[in-house]
């Protein structure tokens, strides 16, 4: 009978070879792209069993869970992928060294301010909404979050020049019942834009379970998977 360790190391297994293949498919190295394991209500025996096979990066997307978590995986790199409340920014920064989601000019000062409390840097990513880019359906593609691109200079200069932040780059979900090859492609050249004013803001965080082959292709930097890697069995809540 498998274990739940070997179920994890199958799905893996099975990862790291869609990760690999992609990367070959678009002509880049594998060492370009770190899988970030969204555990989001799966309880901390996974994300031991995932550190043990190898698993660096750990991302969750309830303030609840990354302050349950993280304490007992330190040296983890936590990522916060959710929206995030500005009240809550505090614990955040306690616990993450990366928030994915940054989305407006009231976060970052809060985050900021956070981060000067806790005495460290915290890199931040810009979430874009990629509504515009092929979305049969502007407002169930709003309805993932994010910036226009067009709003991506302002707030990157503004987090550029915030204390105890950095800016990372750009993140974004593909707009449901889009192509997210046009998604993609899209956020890409948001994210070119915004590193030719800001060279250091390399990180490009896209693609899930459905669609990680193309976000490699358009250059993702960092994707977040957790269906593939945690399975659909009852998680606890």
């Amino acid at each position: 009978m498998s274990t739940r360790a070997d179920e994890l190391r199958a799905n893996l297994e099975q990862v790291r070879e869609r990760i690999e293949k992609a990367c070959q498919a678009a002509g880049r190295a594998r060492d370009e792209v770190t899988l970030v394991a969204i555990t989001k209500t799966f309880p901390i025996s996974d994300v031991r069993a995932l550190a043990a096979l190898g698993v660096t990066d750990v991302g969750e997307n309830r303030e609840q869970e990354l302050k349950a978590k993280a304490p007992d995986c330190p040296d983890l790199g936590w990522h916060f992928v959710g929206q995030l409340q500005s009240k809550k920014s505090r614990s955040i920064v306690r616990y993450a060294s990366v928030v994915h989601s940054v989305d407006r000019d009231s976060l970052v000062e809060a985050l900021s301010k956070a981060a000067v409390a806790e005495q460290k840097t915290v890199r931040c990513l810009i979430q874009v909404s990629l509504a515009a880019y092929g979305s049969t359906d502007a407002a169930t593609g709003a309805s993932r979050g994010g910036v226009e691109p067009s709003e991506v200079p302002g707030l990157a200069a503004r987090i550029a020049a915030a204390d105890g932040l950095e800016l990372g780059g750009v993140m974004a979900v593909a707009p449901l019942g889009s192509d997210p090859e046009e998604a993609f492609a899209g956020l890409r050249d948001v994210a070119s834009r915004l590193r030719s004013e800001h060279p250091g803001a390399d990180w490009i965080s896209a693609g899930m379970t459905g669609d990680l082959e193309a976000a490699i292709k358009h250059g993702a930097t960092h994707v977040r998977l957790g269906r593939a890697l945690l399975g659909t069995r009852t998680p606890l809540g």
